[in-house]
């Protein structure tokens, strides 16, 4: 078994499936929506033999569920989108530490949590989307969102947004609180609308003229590259172009999807031997080609709908330092009236 899931991962280490084919079975905790990680699962059991029963639902519920459930909780792994999520929980103590030399190998150490708690496995960064036939000089750093010169012409989500969170919590960070919230306060003026819909809604109002400027994260355009998405078509796509943020300096901010094993995980090798899964080539490779992501592990390709958009350094910042900025960035949100 150990022998022909390493070879199947791609790694040259005794995968922890050894004894977890044992338990045959997994209890997933996601909030991970997208139909094509079906294609994760179903080839995890095919390597392993270990069935998956999947809990699926929104994040903050499904932490609240842990959490109530305790020590009794049936969770094995929790699987969600963006560091805020993970950290909250870290901090919520429903994960447990994994000791696992794949993990530490092949993830880099900003993308996961100091103490191995949680591990990012897929990336998307969070960049400048405009109109080329509006905008002549666009935005190249995201503290140049915040120019006056750009004032009424920006979409973007809500403050209650995870993603925003996180890129507020990034520029704590970077630049410190002064500069995050004056930076915060800049938006709010340049904003084209209030904020409203999720991603793909900002990208929407770029392509109808709505806005000329909109910040969206990578997945949502390269999936309307590579299928066919409402009021995203190619004809729409024409006139957008794009900018990785901080090229030359800190880089373009990442939000990651990623997960953890939980703390009373009752088949614990099958959690980790998961884990271990997620960040072999095989589920790399999947990330990007199925939902148009980032791998973190380094080598592994891309689907041709993320490389169309190009070469691009990401920030290396400690994604776990970053988490620990949320709340004071929900706390400036708040202060400059960004709904």
């Amino acid at each position: 078994m150990s022998r022909t899931l390493s070879v199947l991962l791609g790694t040259a280490i005794a995968v922890s499936a050894v004894t977890a084919a044992q338990a045959q079975e997994l209890n997933l905790y996601s909030s991970r929506h997208y139909d094509t990680d079906e294609r994760l699962y179903s080839d995890f059991t095919d390597i392993t033999g270990i069935a998956i029963n999947r809990i699926e639902g929104n994040a903050d519920e499904l932490l609240a569920r842990m959490e109530a459930e305790g020590e009794n909780s049936p969770a094995d792994v929790f699987l969600t989108v963006d560091t805020s999520r993970l950290q909250r929980a870290a901090d919520m103590g429903v994960l447990q530490p994994v000791d696992s030399d794949v993990l530490a190998e092949r993830i880099p150490s900003n993308l996961r949590d100091d103490d191995n708690l949680w591990f990012g496995f897929s990336q998307r960064a969070r960049i400048i989307f405009y109109d080329t036939e509006a905008v002549e000089t666009p935005p190249q750093t995201y503290l140049d969102l915040a120019d006056p010169a750009y004032e009424g012409m920006i979409c973007i989500r809500s403050s209650t947004n995870t993603y925003n969170q996180t890129l507020l919590a990034s520029i704590i960070e970077n630049h410190g609180e002064e500069v995050a919230r004056d930076w915060a306060t800049g938006i709010v003026a340049n904003m084209a609308r209030d904020p409203q819909g999720g991603d793909t809604d900002q990208l929407r109002g770029l392509a109808s003229g709505e806005c000329s400027i909109a910040v969206s994260n990578t997945y949502y355009f390269a999936r309307a590259i590579r299928t066919e998405v409402e009021g995203l078509g190619e004809a729409e796509r024409e006139t957008i172009g794009w900018v990785f943020p901080d090229q030359g300096g800190n880089g373009a901010h990442v939000n990651l999807s990623g997960g953890g094993v939980a703390a009373h995980a009752p088949n614990r090798e099958a959690a980790v031997a998961f884990l271990e899964y997620l960040a072999s080539e095989q589920a790399q490779v999947y990330f990007s080609s199925g939902n148009d992501e980032y791998p973190v592990v380094e080598g592994v390709p891309l689907a041709e709908s993320v490389t169309a958009l190009g070469e691009w350094e990401a920030d290396d910042v400690d994604l776990a330092a970053v988490a620990e900025n949320i709340p004071l960035a929900q706390q400036i949100f708040n202060e400059v009236g960004w709904e």
